[in-house]
């Protein structure tokens, strides 16, 4: 093999390294793309299947009514909350998970504080509260699509009226 035969031969293998490296990489990329929208959840999906209402609103940024309070009692002690949703997850709780957030968010008891006071150890103490909290997101989420769930139904009865009165008008 020559000099140039050899050079050239470096060169076809190198071409072809890159092109199976390239095409595998595309194959990489596909593949992430396919997982990510497997994960993701479209929004026609959420406004058909899970009857999620989208408004035009941002609620995010509003300010509540400052004179609006909830009072939530635990401990012997009440809590003035200004969400109303909050004090409802707040009383499904067990009692014991309302007094051990109430103590370490409310009265900013520490772990080892708070596991003295029911005889546990900081750490489970710690985990009974992730595990309060855990419950309580969880009491949020039923309580906010209850609320979603009941604007559907009203918009779809007030629907449901909107069409009724149409089908009268046509038929006198």
């Amino acid at each position: 093999m020559t000099d140039n035969e050899y050079k050239e031969h470096i060169q076809y293998t190198h071409n072809a390294y890159c092109r199976i490296v390239i095409r595998h990489a595309s194959i990489d990329a596909a593949r992430m793309l396919f997982a990510k929208w497997k994960r993701e959840i479209s929004l026609e999906y959420l406004s058909e299947e899970k009857f999620m209402p989208f408004s035009t609103t941002d609620e995010y940024f509003t300010q509540p009514p400052m004179d609006k309070d909830y009072p939530f009692t635990t401990c012997g002690q009440s809590i003035l909350l200004s969400d109303p949703t909050l004090v409802a997850a707040l009383s499904m709780l067990p009692p014991q998970k309302q007094e051990e957030i109430f103590l370490y968010y409310f009265q900013n008891c520490t772990q080892r504080e708070i596991g003295k006071q029911y005889e546990q150890t900081r750490n489970t103490a710690g985990r009974h509260i992730r595990l309060a909290l855990q419950q309580l997101r969880h009491e949020l989420e039923v309580i906010t699509h209850e609320q979603a769930a009941s604007l559907r139904n009203n918009h779809e009865d007030v629907y449901f009226v909107h069409i009724f009165f149409i089908k009268i008008k046509n038929c006198s």
